[in-house]
């Protein structure tokens, strides 16, 4: 890992209102940022532009590389999944105006028993995945953000099945360790559908007792062989 590929993530920002915020990463030495879209919504509902966002990262001397906020509607009736999907597309045109070129999403779930769960979510994120193509941001599931997608293997398989190379996997050393991932799981034929990485450590805590959020340390402050993990 070289440091010009490390990016900040404006949820862990505080204040988190924009113009906080990007001064605050330039100032800590950081030249990309992964945004919780809410950092840019909030800031257009205010009657700025995406211009004036743009203006704002170059005047601070910032990347975007990608963002989230919501998950992917995959089990609810048509039109629910329609608001959803159109939602990610907008989120998607949104980030490819600001050269970002990944978008986090989790997935929900089904009301009862469903044949081939995994099927259904892949089957969804292929069309969406088609879907956003043109706005050269992928997909990137977040296992563990989902009912159903729990593992490293799990959100691969929805890529893989997806058949678009607009879909893809995030990695994050917090799930990895919250959810039932193991490290064989990360090889040859799983590791060229990850897209996108979070870089982050666990406090020293059993996986099942752990909060996948609020327990989490700076990378080389916890329990996690990071580097053993990244190979």
């Amino acid at each position: 890992m070289k440091a010009d590929q490390l990016a900040i993530n404006s949820v862990s920002m505080r204040p988190s209102d924009l113009e906080s915020i990007l001064p605050a990463c330039e100032a800590a030495g950081f030249t990309h940022i992964e945004f919780t879209l809410k950092h840019i919504y909030d800031y257009l509902d205010a009657g700025h532009t995406l211009q004036d966002v743009a203006a704002l990262l170059k005047q601070h001397q910032l990347h975007c590389i990608g963002g989230f906020e919501t998950a992917i509607a995959c089990f609810a009736d048509a039109e629910e999944r329609e608001r959803s999907h159109a939602r990610i597309l907008a989120n998607c045109q949104l980030l490819g105006e600001l050269g970002g070129t990944a978008l986090v999403l989790g997935t929900d779930g089904p009301e009862g028993d469903c044949d081939d769960p995994v099927g259904d979510i892949a089957a969804a994120f292929g069309e969406l995945g088609e879907r956003v193509r043109p706005t050269g941001v992928k997909l990137c599931l977040e296992f563990n953000w989902s009912p159903i997608v729990k593992s490293v293997r799990t959100a691969v398989d929805v890529a893989r099945r997806s058949g678009s190379d607009s879909v893809g996997v995030l990695f994050d050393p917090a799930h990895y360790h919250c959810t039932p991932s193991k490290l064989e799981m990360l090889n040859a034929d799983s590791v060229p559908f990850i897209a996108h990485v979070h870089v982050d450590d666990m406090q020293d805590k059993p996986g099942e007792l752990c909060h996948c959020n609020s327990d989490r340390a700076l990378p080389g402050e916890g329990c996690l062989d990071l580097p053993q993990i990244f190979g």
